[in-house]
């Protein structure tokens, strides 16, 4: 006779951590990426479930950036109180599945699933977003650059949770925008993904903020197209394809090839530039 797997729900960090430390655990919260991936009725093995902490959700802005807890869900982003500058990871937030899908998968579990497609990536890039950990053995915080570092394939511990998303003040200036193309409006893996951050103070661009998802193993920041944008007028921007081409590292798939994907994310960061452009009164 079988038995059923330990399934753990505690009510707090220490518990939970304490827990992370003694065995080896699955770390559950939405789901929506967990279940899909095992072909089993029911999860396997130990299981941590950490949706009874109150300190892992919610949305939390002072003095030094914003902070969003591991189990804010996706649905409470897009409805939250937002600056502009984070409006593109809110867009991200509405594209992700349907709204039941939004209702119940967390940031924490998009970053920590590390899907080259993952559409929390991109925004939160252009965002200098850092993840918070936590074990027994103390508590680190790296930026999402580096923690994601393959498809599948993160920084964190087997002892360690992740606790929260941190924002600096420093990347609160500006507007965010966040665009998706895929076979279909919705319920899509994404071709390609394109999200931007731009400060723009009397038609001149102050600082640009750029990433591009599902061009490559992970998603990535477009630092030379940053530079080029950067100090120029709001009329005179443009996206040299060039300089999309040589950061992006695309392959051919079920869904578009490499070449494809490159020309696609010009185009979706073309299309962001002349809304900046609109929206600063330049274009009829």
């Amino acid at each position: 006779m079988s038995h059923p797997a330990k399934y753990l729900r505690p009510p707090d960090l220490q518990q939970a951590i304490q827990a992370l430390a003694d065995e080896d655990l699955t770390i559950a919260a939405g789901c929506t990426d967990l279940f899909p991936a095992t072909d089993r009725k029911s999860l396997q093995g130990p299981v941590l479930d950490i949706t009874a902490i109150p300190a892992l959700r919610g949305i939390r802005q002072d003095d030094e950036g914003t902070q969003i807890g591991a189990t804010t869900t996706w649905r409470d982003i897009a409805t939250a109180d937002l600056p502009p500058s984070l409006f593109g990871l809110q867009l991200a937030a509405r594209e992700v599945g349907a709204l039941q899908i939004q209702n119940r998968g967390t940031i924490a579990g998009n970053l920590c699933n590390a899907s080259p497609a993952a559409d929390g990536v991109p925004p939160l890039l252009t965002l200098d977003a850092e993840v918070g950990l936590c074990s027994i053995r103390g508590r680190r915080q790296i930026p999402l650059a580096q923690f994601i570092t393959g498809p599948r394939q993160t920084e964190r511990h087997h002892d360690e949770l992740v606790t929260h998303i941190f924002i600096p003040k420093s990347a609160l200036q500006g507007a965010g925008s966040f665009v998706k193309l895929g076979a279909r409006k919705y319920l899509v893996i994404s071709i390609v993904m394109a999200a931007t951050r731009i400060q723009v103070a009397d038609g001149l661009i102050l600082s640009a903020a750029i990433s591009v998802g599902s061009c490559g193993p992970v998603a990535t920041r477009l630092p030379a197209l940053e530079a080029h944008l950067t100090g120029r007028r709001v009329s005179d921007a443009s996206i040299p394809p060039a300089l999309v081409a040589e950061t992006l590292h695309p392959i051919d798939d079920i869904r578009a090839t490499a070449a494809y994907r490159i020309d696609a994310a010009t185009v979706l960061l073309q299309r962001m530039v002349g809304g900046l452009r609109a929206s600063s009164g330049l274009v009829a």
